[in-house]
């Protein structure tokens, strides 16, 4: 069975969920069946393209916390028009004739940039007393959403058009909403926004440069090797410090049993025996527990 990630550029209009059933077919047209567990690490809209770290077998124990991972997307707000959705799927709800210069927009960015307080969009996956907030505000409620703490950690303008807006690039913490955040840039302006362009360029450890393409993805089924396109497990756990085991703390480990008197600073570690790794483990006053264990004792074999 394989384990490990695929990295898939998603294309505009595909839905993430879509795309997580596109890896399944082409798992089952390659002859894998239906026993692979496959997951994705991050929703991204049918409207955005971008970044989606879909896991496959073990490293589907990881997609919980490719989705709490810092995050980079570039995007475009174009002044003038506010849509119900924030982007270019809703209807205009308010209009402005303000439109900010390049001066204008550099100058408010600072004030977006490090711990902000956001209220998601009406149109987003967040649930009110069970439902799904799109589902609701598609039903015509009024969806009152609380305001949330997030980090931007760095936001920069790429490209200024007086008519087709703004291109930012923001890498932000879990929980950032773009179209949240192009709509208190516009607002901020004078103005008002709406999202017309929006791509994720990085989750986690993932860029661009380990992305596939639908086509990519879509020659695997058709009989090219899947290692064109599978990353290993371990790809995910590049920003977390290695911690080597010998065969009987490894044994341990996958026994669930703490290890004592180990020689490291407190912190999360993955634990490797070998090349193959064996759990992702808390490390506390030299005593390690299992955090996550990975079944991949049969690779180690």
């Amino acid at each position: 069975m394989p384990h490990g990630w695929i990295i898939l550029d998603k294309p505009l209009g595909l839905g993430s969920t879509q795309a997580v059933a596109a890896v399944k077919r082409n798992l089952r047209e390659a002859g894998y069946g239906k026993k692979v567990k496959v997951g994705h690490g991050g929703t991204l809209d049918p409207l955005a393209t971008g970044i989606l770290p879909v896991a496959l077998g073990e490293a589907t124990k990881l997609a919980g916390r490719m989705l709490d991972a810092t995050k980079a997307y570039e995007f475009t707000v174009k002044f003038g028009e506010e849509t119900d959705t924030l982007d270019l799927e809703g209807a205009v709800i308010a209009t402005s004739d303000v439109r900010p210069s390049r001066g204008d927009v550099e100058a408010v960015l600072p004030r977006f940039t490090g711990p902000i307080e956001q209220v998601p969009p009406a149109y987003s996956a967040l649930k009110v007393d069970g439902e799904r907030a799109y589902d609701l505000a598609r039903a015509g409620v009024d969806v009152q959403l609380k305001t949330r703490s997030v980090t931007v950690f760095d936001l920069q303008l790429l490209n200024f058009d007086p008519e087709a807006g703004a291109t930012l690039l923001a890498t932000v913490s879990k929980g950032t909403y773009i179209r949240s955040l192009a709509r208190d840039i516009a607002q901020a302006l004078g103005s008002c926004g709406t999202v017309t362009m929006l791509r994720r360029t990085k989750a986690g450890p993932f860029d661009l440069s380990h992305a596939i393409s639908l086509d990519k993805l879509n020659e695997f089924g058709k009989g090219a090797p899947l290692e064109q396109i599978l990353l290993p497990l371990e790809a995910g756990l590049d920003d977390i410090p290695a911690i080597d085991l010998d065969p009987e703390q490894a044994r341990a480990v996958r026994q669930g049993r703490v290890l004592t008197g180990m020689p490291h600073e407190d912190g999360l570690y993955c634990a490797y025996e070998g090349t193959v790794p064996v759990a992702l483990v808390q490390l506390t006053d030299r005593e390690v527990r299992v955090v996550r264990g990975f079944n991949l004792s049969d690779v180690a074999e």
